[in-house]
Order: C-alpha cells, then sequence, then structure tokens
C-alpha cells in the first residue's frame, strides 16, 4: 500500500462515530439528545458510565492510531497531519453530512499520547484536576487543551508538534464556544448529572 494512502486511512479512523454506534446499541440517537455531539462527554451523560469508556477508549485509539501511522510513514510532520486528518473527521462528521459534531477532545489526547507522552500526562493532570474542582467536563478540556499549547512551547519539541500544539488548541477554543456561553449563563451540565432522558 503506498504509504500516502495512510492520511486517507487517518481520516477514515477519525470518522468512526463511537459514541453514535453506541447509542444506537442502546436505542438512542445521541445526536437528537444531550448536547447533540457524537463525542465522548455525550456519550457518558446519555449512555452511563460503561459505554461512556468504551466511547473514550473508541475516540482515544482513533486518534493515537492515525498520528501513529503518520508517525511510521512520514515522521513528525506526518504524525501530526495524520492527527489533524482524525480530528477533523471526528469534529465534522463526513457520514452525518459534515455538520459540527464532536470536538475531538478524547481524540487529541490519544495524538499527544502517541507523539507527546510527557505533555499527554501533565495535559490530563490539568484536565481531571479541574473536572474533579468544577465538575464541567468543557472547561477541563479547554485547560488541558491550554496546558498543552504552553507545554509544547517549554519542552524542546519539534516545530510540527509546536505547530500541532496551536491549531489544535485553537480549533478545541472554538469548538467550545457554546460551552462558555452555557457556563456563563449556568446552564452548563456538569458531570454526575443525572442521564438525560
Amino acid at each position: 500500500m503506498p504509504r500516502y494512502l495512510i492520511f486517507i486511512l487517518a481520516y477514515c479512523l477519525g470518522a468512526i462515530p463511537f459514541a453514535y454506534l453506541a447509542g444506537q446499541l442502546k436505542g438512542i440517537d445521541v445526536r437528537r439528545h444531550g448536547s447533540g455531539n457524537i463525542g465522548t462527554t455525550n456519550a457518558f451523560r446519555l449512555l452511563g458510565v460503561k459505554m461512556g469508556i468504551l466511547v473514550l477508549l473508541g475516540d482515544f485509539l482513533k486518534g493515537a492510531m492515525a498520528a501513529g501511522l503518520g508517525l511510521w510513514a512520514y515522521g513528525a510532520w506526518g504524525g501530526i497531519i495524520g492527527g489533524f486528518l482524525a480530528m477533523a473527521s471526528h469534529s465534522f462528521n463526513p457520514f452525518f453530512g459534515f455538520r459540527p459534531s464532536g470536538k475531538g477532545v478524547a481524540a487529541g489526547f490519544g495524538i499527544i499520547t502517541v507523539l507527546m507522552p510527557k505533555i499527554m500526562f501533565l495535559a490530563i493532570g490539568v484536565f481531571l484536576l479541574v473536572v474533579l474542582i468544577t465538575r464541567f467536563v468543557s472547561m477541563g478540556s479547554v485547560a488541558g487543551a491550554l496546558t498543552v499549547l504552553i507545554t509544547v512551547f517549554v519542552f524542546p519539541e519539534p516545530l510540527a508538534y509546536r505547530v500541532f500544539g496551536v491549531v489544535a488548541v485553537l480549533a478545541v477554543l472554538i469548538l467550545h464556544r457554546a460551552n462558555f456561553k452555557r457556563v456563563l449563563k449556568g446552564t452548563e451540565h456538569r458531570f454526575g448529572d443525572k442521564k438525560i432522558s
């Protein structure tokens, strides 16, 4: 297989809608409930902890595999291109008309785990701390992303990874605009709240 086809595979990996598929097993269309996203947080909220963990692992692994394939084929720049493609197809899923469908945070953590494991541990630590304090997964995701943005310039990372840090974090911030508004209005759901029927 020509190596450039790896990028097509990376895009296809990112497009696998694990939350949607898990919801179908329970007779729930996650696009029509909760936040309407096919992401991990909505899966936890609507489908419960067990299904949520499975979706988390699926989203994490598709990001990790996409970045790993690109890294193997073309080095650092290949890794971030593969990662970007996976995040793009998750967040604007081709199976659902390319509409905004997820924020790509779990997939992003998978990408960072492969490319920048030291930074990943710091980012997840900050994410967990913020979620523990505020119970807002969205704010934990943003805090974790900002940690990546800062530390990617603190550690001696390749230029490719710094580009990924800047672009990916900007994407996370933009995709969380609605969450910021709900937090300010006091309508943002907190982790652990009762599942939405």
